[in-house]
């Protein structure tokens, strides 16, 4: 089958597109005839060794993908379903860029009837994202204020139309041509992220402090992010890697706040599967949809994989085609 897969950790150079040997599903697995799969920053830094991970060279590259069952198999899953999952390539798991994949059942989804595989792939990774940032791990509640800096970007967008959707008050920065975007998702308030006095605004707008603080740039300005909580506010880490923000401890803890880092690949098969049945919902509502989309073949994925790692694409999604849009007919 054709797949893009790597023999050694590396730069992008180290991607291959060629043929491989077709995967068998075990008992408790499914074999799916995979359309399209994307690019995500996680798919990077597997393949560079950044985030260590078992890695089975050849080990094929992609985290989500969108396609049909090609067999009936485990977990009542029908040849012919339409089906996406958004947690291979992680964890000894080969990855999602091939023709054929084999997912385990319990990181298998249905896709809901008249929402477009193409559309949906693009989604899938920074919905669950945004779902366990704000319910698993930030405790969301109705009524609460939420802040969400970067609210434009793939992360950004889900997190403000999950919070919103759930009856919180939303408070978004972004750049002002953004503006109208995060409006038009269910901000309440949009803030120029780059205003010198972004923080005397967000404390005029929220005088009681936020309830819940997503910053999605990866900055994470404690010192800032603390002055901003509410009493019990939560903050929630789901980006930076590398960086080394100051935590103002003091605030924190006369605040009685908190801090919760997560990263989407430790999530467990049943918290993914509850953030699935959310996305699926809004899905089907027409509430999710990538704001800029770009549709690439599967040959493309080393360029694709040089292109994110330079910062060039700037929120677009990039679905790797892996069968014509007329294969889903």
């Amino acid at each position: 089958m054709l797949a893009a897969y790597i023999e050694r950790l590396g730069g992008p150079e180290e991607i291959r597109v060629g043929e491989l040997a077709e995967p068998r599903p075990g008992p408790t697995d499914v074999l799916v005839d995979v359309l399209a799969t994307t690019v995500n920053p996680v798919d990077t830094f597997v393949r560079s060794g950044r985030f260590r991970t078992p890695v089975p060279f050849p080990f094929v590259i992609g985290r989500d993908l969108v396609g049909r069952v090609a067999e009936t198999g485990a977990g009542g899953f029908a040849a012919g379903e339409l089906v996406w999952a958004n947690s291979l390539g992680h964890g000894g798991r080969q990855g999602a860029a091939a023709a054929r994949a084999v997912v385990a059942a319990d990181r298998l989804y249905r896709l809901p009837e008249q929402v477009d595989p193409y559309q949906a792939v693009a989604v899938v990774h920074p919905a669950a994202t945004a779902y366990l940032a704000l319910f698993t791990h930030g405790g969301l509640r109705m009524g609460d204020t939420v802040l969400v800096a970067g609210a434009a970007g793939n992360v950004g967008s889900a997190l403000v139309t999950m919070a919103a959707a759930a009856g919180a008050r939303v408070l978004a920065t972004a750049a002002p041509m953004d503006a109208d975007h995060c409006r038009a998702l269910g901000a309440a308030e949009v803030f120029d992220y780059a205003h010198p006095d972004l923080t005397g605004r967000l404390r005029a707008a929220a005088p009681e402090g936020v309830d819940l603080h997503l910053d999605t740039s990866g900055r994470n300005d404690l010192t800032a992010a603390v002055d901003l909580l509410a009493h019990r506010g939560r903050i929630v880490l789901l980006a930076g890697a590398t960086s080394t923000p100051v935590l103002p401890a003091g605030r924190l803890y006369l605040k009685d706040g908190s801090i919760h880092g997560f990263v989407i690949s430790h999530a467990t098969p049943p918290e993914l599967a509850e953030a699935a049945g959310v996305i699926n919902r809004l899905l089907r509502a027409g509430r999710l949809w990538p704001r800029a989309k770009e549709v690439r073949p599967l040959s493309a994925a080393a360029e694709v994989h040089r292109r994110l790692e330079a910062g060039e694409l700037h929120g677009k999604r990039v679905v790797l085609s892996i069968r014509s849009q007329s294969d889903n007919a």
